[in-house]
């Protein structure tokens, strides 16, 4: 009996203990190292480019930044981020829908007169793996 009480304890230890995913966004192209770079990771295709997950900002050096998003449940993700060069923490718009910062999403998805789908920056993580996602700003 004794036996079986360590092995339970054993098991929902291991169970809580569960190393989460983490996802590494490195970002590359700024044209310049002012301002921020912002960060956003989506959970739902109905929210995606409307309403963060969750969301980092990181300084920008030699024209590259750097962010870890830690803890992310298993799913699926998509991210975008974008240069804020002003540090107005808007993505400035010429005409109201051209961007005027630089920007990316995860895949380097583009879009095609518009904003980029989310099926083509989705990805994917489960059981406790590190993403490593590399975004060429435009």
């Amino acid at each position: 009996m004794q036996s079986v009480i360590h092995y339970l304890v054993l098991l929902f230890t291991g169970v809580l203990l569960q190393a989460q995913n983490s996802v590494e966004v490195t970002m590359t192209h700024f044209s310049n190292n002012e301002g921020t770079a912002k960060v956003g990771l989506y959970n739902e295709e109905g929210t995606f480019l409307s309403k963060e997950y969750l969301s980092l900002d990181s300084a920008i050096k030699n024209q590259k930044a750097t962010v870890t998003f830690a803890d992310v449940p298993d799913g699926t993700y998509a991210i975008s981020c974008f240069h804020d060069e002003d540090n107005n923490g808007q993505l400035n718009l010429r005409f109201g829908m051209i961007p005027s910062e630089d920007y990316g999403c995860s895949n380097n998805a583009r879009g095609f007169f518009g904003p980029p789908k989310w099926k083509d920056a989705q990805f994917s993580v489960a059981n406790g793996e590190v993403k490593k996602i590399t975004i060429k700003l435009k």
